[in-house]
């Protein structure tokens, strides 16, 4: 099949028409249709759509303009030059989108699959492309995956266009700035790169862009095929990128200076750099009152609960009782009397089986996935108990660990936590608490190497920034955050000027 349109632009319209579904492989949803125009019907031309893709409505107002701008046209269509049909289709009262002409074939077949109508003109070499994407489309909803109590309620969809909009409603700025390009040899995804010019590095954007034209695989289904390509340690656990289907998250973080990365075909949208105490952050600590991100201090406590609880169990259970209180020591092993594993073999049974039941409530129907996993806990934990394999310690460690797992709002970080417990397990059953300190050391020097596009991780604690911990932990009074992140926004850092609120004059 020839790719260039010199190839064919001698042949009669229905021999191009012919090549075209030839090229499709005579697909039934890619419809042409035959369109005789002028006044005694001498221009032939043809449309051609990929049916699903297209705005219905848009297609047939296209076909409507022409038959009623050109009835009285007397031309033949050799004397008609394709930039005279282009100007004539700009002026079309229609809702369509760009009007470009297209003299390559691969430029034809992508116009196709986006959903754009190639109008075809007998003896004119050229094709014209009439942008009418559209088809269904799930609309715009709340996120799944990110609830907030106070805050809005959109989400992203699968659109890419939808969720550029989305974000543009919210920073209503000519320097919001979005490339977009296709990846993908066999799929040819569009990918678009969003960042604020003046407030974004320079550098970062660079290094983004040229991140993404590395990019050569031949199909691009969902943004984490970018995320895993992209990101700056792809054998490090913990994640140096972040995705969220929040517009507000998003919009958020490109005012801070970071670049987000749209695909379509999916909602959730990439985000770079990112910082480690990012993760702990959710977007409704911004429309509360300030004191209210205190709960930040609960997610970072919950977040070492979830990784350590099981492994400091292990090490004072068996290596360590001198450290355990005698009430509770004494307590303890009355628990375990009668119970034929070690610690180690007890916790390892119960998390896995903790595990299983998590994913499984994860895969089943939405209806019975959560009652079931709830119930599966209880009922196999009590009868864990009830036959003597575990103790009630036990499955206490475990659900609070599980359920601890749950309030670290980043899933990408909980999925990190819950591999990083398991390998704190094996260093506490070999070394105990010595085996645990040496993990927690390795850990902070892992964090303190890993960075996101140049960003340190764990900034702006290593290197320490005092401007940066006005909102790491806690989140000071928005009046008091006057600098954007020094790592992020070192050219425009100022975006507050404000003295914060003022109390009224006493009356005399």
């Amino acid at each position: 099949m020839p790719h260039e349109m010199n190839d064919f632009s001698q042949l009669a319209l229905p021999e191009k028409v012919q090549l075209l579904r030839q090229q499709f492989g005579n697909s039934s949803d890619l419809v042409t249709r035959d369109l005789p125009l002028g006044k005694s019907g001498q221009i032939q031309t043809a449309v051609a759509y990929m049916d699903g893709l297209v705005d219905s409505p848009s297609v047939n107002g296209i076909v409507d303009s022409l038959q009623r701008m050109l009835r009285r046209e007397t031309r033949l269509p050799e004397e008609m030059a394709v930039t005279g049909w282009t100007s004539l289709l700009s002026k079309f009262p229609v809702s369509a989108g760009s009007v470009r002409g297209l003299n390559e074939w691969q430029a034809i077949e992508h116009a196709l699959l986006s959903g754009d109508t190639v109008l075809f003109l007998d003896s004119i070499g050229e094709c014209i492309a009439v942008g009418t994407g559209g088809g269904e489309q799930r609309a715009v909803g709340e996120p799944s995956t990110e609830t907030v109590v106070r805050g809005p309620r959109e989400g992203f969809s699968e659109s890419l266009r939808t969720n550029v909009a989305l974000v543009r409603r919210r920073i209503k700025d000519a320097d919001l700035w979005v490339e977009t390009k296709q990846i993908g040899r066999v799929t040819n995804t569009d990918v678009a790169l969003a960042y604020i010019n003046g407030i974004a590095q320079d550098s970062v954007v660079a290094e983004a862009r040229a991140r993404l034209e590395r990019i050569d695989i031949d199909a691009i289904l969902e943004s984490g095929y970018i995320e895993e390509m992209i990101q700056d340690e792809a054998r490090s656990l913990f994640p140096t990128m972040t995705s969220s289907e929040r517009p507000d998250v998003i919009a958020a973080g490109l005012l801070e200076g970071r670049i987000a990365i749209f695909v379509d075909g999916t909602p959730f949208v990439l985000m770079a750099p990112v910082l480690f105490i990012q993760f702990f952050q959710a977007a409704e600590d911004y429309y509360n009152r300030y004191n209210f991100s205190m709960i930040r201090l609960l997610r970072l406590l919950s977040f070492f609960i979830a990784m350590l609880a099981p492994a400091f169990y292990i090490a004072l259970t068996t290596f360590h009782q001198e450290a355990i209180p005698t009430p509770l020591l004494i307590s303890l092993a009355a628990q375990r009397e009668g119970i034929p594993f070690p610690a180690f073999v007890e916790a390892m049974i119960m998390e896995i089986t903790f595990e299983i039941l998590r994913e499984a409530g994860v895969r089943m129907p939405r209806a019975i996935g959560q009652a079931v996993s709830i119930v599966g806990a209880l009922v196999l934990g009590d009868a864990a108990v009830q036959a003597g394999l575990v103790s009630p310690a036990m499955v206490i460690v475990v659900s609070l660990t599980a359920i601890s797992s749950f309030v670290i709002p980043a899933y990408d970080l909980a999925i990190s936590t819950r591999i990083m417990r398991f390998i704190f397990m094996i260093l506490a059953a070999s070394f105990g608490l010595f085996g645990i300190s040496a993990g927690i050391v390795a850990l902070v020097l892992h964090l303190c190497s890993l960075r996101s596009f140049g960003v340190p991780i764990l900034s702006p604690f290593a290197p320490l920034s005092a401007a940066g911990l006005k909102d790491s932990l806690i989140r000071f009074p928005l009046w008091r955050l006057h600098v954007r992140p020094r790592f992020l926004s070192p050219r425009n850092k100022v975006r507050e000027r404000g003295s914060g609120p003022k109390k009224p004059m006493a009356r005399k």
